[in-house]
């Protein structure tokens, strides 16, 4: 039954559509309706836990703090390495050099002293890879401003200024003072730079890339009488077709004609180019000769002139070469005293 303004609609089924005064309702069920049970409308309040989502925890990277002469040993200049090679020394294996850095700390060989550092490079033991090493001078003053050029045909080397190669002594700044200003007078390590920039090498002549070469460090200590100025042995070459004579001559234990005898026993001379070999010898001694003399008489002037406060600072000067750690991740190498014909042999390796 209707109510006034009430009107049941039937569409066929158990369900109708209630209009009250004209609007439309809800549809209504028709027939009896279920009625939830106590534990169902329990479990209804009973609010589900919102599930969270949990992110990955992050591990925290640890970066070691630069030592504070972490890069002493790459600052000084591998002199003599050849230049497409300085990429392996560098890069190719992680070299430790921590023995260096150690030296220079309180208790230290070298700490407090003033040092004048330069980088070589000597083969492993196979003779592949170029292992580097640091000579450290210990020294109240520059040892020396010159290097030493090998000429390419393996004559006699040459002696010129190290601003000639663009090289020169230049402070080093440890990592905990490069934010400051520091005096120049201050510092304690000098090492040997080379302003040359590799990307300009495209635009050298090959001689002037090969002076680079076959530059060494030069020392003269006129207090060290040199053994090359009282040898009494010169190299021989004497231009020869098919190939030059090449020997050596010691002329105070060797005769000249037992030289002769044996090149043309080994058919390295011709006979009839005896008189012409002979000649040839006398005047590489005689030139020998020469050398020797002056060079005697330059470290006495040296000396001469030589105030008494420079003179103790050469007699304290020495030499520590220092290799890198051995390690299991390193080729294996040998370590030896000789640095080069100049600086002889350190007074210390380490």
């Amino acid at each position: 039954m209707a109510l006034p303004n009430q009107q049941i609609v039937d569409n066929g089924g158990g369900t109708g559509t209630v209009l009250v005064n004209g609007d439309k309702k809800k549809p209504a069920l028709l027939g009896k309706r279920k009625r939830n049970t106590k534990k169902e409308a329990e479990k209804k309040d009973v609010k589900k836990p919102r599930a969270t989502r949990t992110r990955p925890q992050q591990q925290t990277e640890y970066f070691e703090d630069k030592r504070n002469l972490e890069d002493l040993w790459k600052a000084a200049f591998p002199v003599g390495t050849e230049w497409h090679n300085l990429d392996a020394v560098y890069n190719e294996f992680n070299w430790d050099f921590k023995t260096l850095e150690e030296e220079f700390e309180e208790r230290g060989i070298l700490y407090g002293k003033k040092v004048f550092g330069f980088g070589i490079t000597e083969s492993d033991i196979k003779g592949i890879v170029h292992v580097p090493s640091v000579v450290a001078v210990e020294s109240p003053f520059p040892p020396s401003d010159k290097l030493a050029i090998t000429s390419v045909q393996g004559a006699a080397e040459k002696i010129v200024p190290m601003k000639q190669m663009k090289m020169d002594w230049v402070p080093y700044i440890p990592f905990e003072k490069r934010d400051i200003q520091v005096d120049r007078m201050s510092f304690q390590i000098f090492i040997l730079g080379c302003t040359q920039r590799r990307s300009a090498l495209r635009h050298l002549k090959e001689d002037r890339i090969k002076k680079f070469e076959y530059s060494l460090p030069y020392f003269y200590n006129p207090f060290v009488e040199d053994a090359l100025d009282q040898s009494t042995e010169v190299d021989i070459v004497f231009p020869s077709e098919p190939a030059p004579v090449v020997c050596v001559f010691d002329w105070k234990y060797t005769k000249l004609q037992e030289l002769v005898d044996d090149q043309i026993e080994e058919e390295k001379l011709a006979a009839e180019k005896e008189d012409e070999f002979k000649e040839f010898v006398k005047e590489q001694v005689r030139a020998a000769k020469k050398a020797n003399r002056e060079a005697r008489e330059a470290r006495e002037k040296a000396i001469e002139e030589m105030s008494e406060e420079t003179k103790e600072a050469f007699q304290s000067i020495k030499f520590y070469k220092f290799y890198p750690r051995p390690s299991p991740h390193v080729p294996t190498f040998l370590t030896t005293s000789f640095i080069n014909r100049y600086y002889g042999k350190a007074h210390q390796v380490l």
